[in-house]
């Protein structure tokens, strides 16, 4: 239970980079256990069919939740593993210069754009004609997120294992030459999709910078469904006493004082990680900032 617990409150405080990841995760291992399971008794579910982007056009409109579905999805675990430590260094960069509902919303666009990219080379590349294929992975919206750190500010210096000190332009440039290179090799589309993401990800950082968010249109809908499924307390009528003169004066006092307090407390905690990390918290702290944060 201590480890379901410290998920969940490392789900909650955690920004937009630690949700997408949890969701990529429970995206990936969820399916692949139950449909494990399923093997065991001969039973095959391509499920990655229903999921998966593919690059015949007219599955599409038959299956239009993949153009955004395909990019929680992964078919190894060494494939959503390199894709995750990707997401977790650019999404924190990337939350250091903007806000975490515009993280969101490049990423699920810029997946989107990916993903058209993908079928629309699929259709006029003579080199992919009539092949079947499906996309799935988070690379595309990841180069989109990378890719826009990159040019937002391309002199950043962040420091890579064994080669130390590093400008993000470079990183940037290094893995736009990786997926160029592979073009004519293998897994063309994928390169493709790639390439498309890092575009939109330039053109994203280009418009802000213009003074127009291409995310604010998808974050005020999702702000809508969100509001629409979240849970709405019903305040029941209550009757109406005319005594200007309560018997028992509550004093305001006591409520401020709780309160300060209280998020003091509160402030203590997220100081200390912030200074020394979540694994620093005592059992106490832990269980306090979780029932704080319900």
């Amino acid at each position: 239970m201590d480890i379901i617990n410290d998920l969940k409150l490392q789900y909650k405080i955690g920004g937009m980079t630690i949700k997408l990841i949890f969701w990529n995760i429970l995206f990936f291992v969820i399916p692949e256990v139950f449909f494990g399971v399923l093997r065991l008794f001969k039973i095959d579910v391509p499920y990655q069919n229903y999921v998966g982007l593919s690059n015949v056009f007219s599955d599409l409109l038959f299956k239009p939740w993949t153009i955004i579905s395909y990019a929680f999805v992964h078919n190894g675990f060494f494939h959503i593993l390199f894709n995750l430590l990707i997401l977790n260094f650019v999404g924190k960069l990337f939350t250091t210069f903007f806000t975490q509902k515009q993280l969101l919303g490049l990423y699920i666009l810029g997946g989107i754009f990916a993903g058209f990219v993908y079928i629309i080379s699929y259709a006029f590349l003579p080199l992919l004609a009539n092949q079947n294929a499906l996309l799935v992975g988070a690379s595309g919206s990841i180069m989109a997120i990378l890719v826009a750190v990159a040019t937002y500010q391309p002199n950043m210096e962040v420091r890579l294992f064994l080669f130390g000190t590093v400008k993000l332009i470079y990183i940037a440039i290094v893995l736009l030459l990786i997926d160029l290179i592979q073009l004519p090799m293998e897994n063309t589309g994928g390169h493709l999709a790639h390439l498309g993401g890092a575009f939109f990800g330039f053109v994203y950082i280009k418009s802000i910078q213009n003074g127009y968010d291409l995310s604010s249109g998808l974050n005020t809908f999702l702000d809508w469904v969100t509001n629409l499924f979240s849970a709405r307390k019903q305040t029941p009528f209550k009757k109406v006493h005319r005594n200007p003169k309560p018997t028992n004066p509550i004093k305001p006092q006591s409520k401020i004082v709780t309160k300060d307090k209280t998020q003091q407390q509160i402030d203590e905690i997220l100081d200390k990680i912030s200074q020394s990390g979540y694994d620093s918290l005592t059992t106490a702290e832990k269980e306090f900032l979780f029932q704080a944060g319900k």
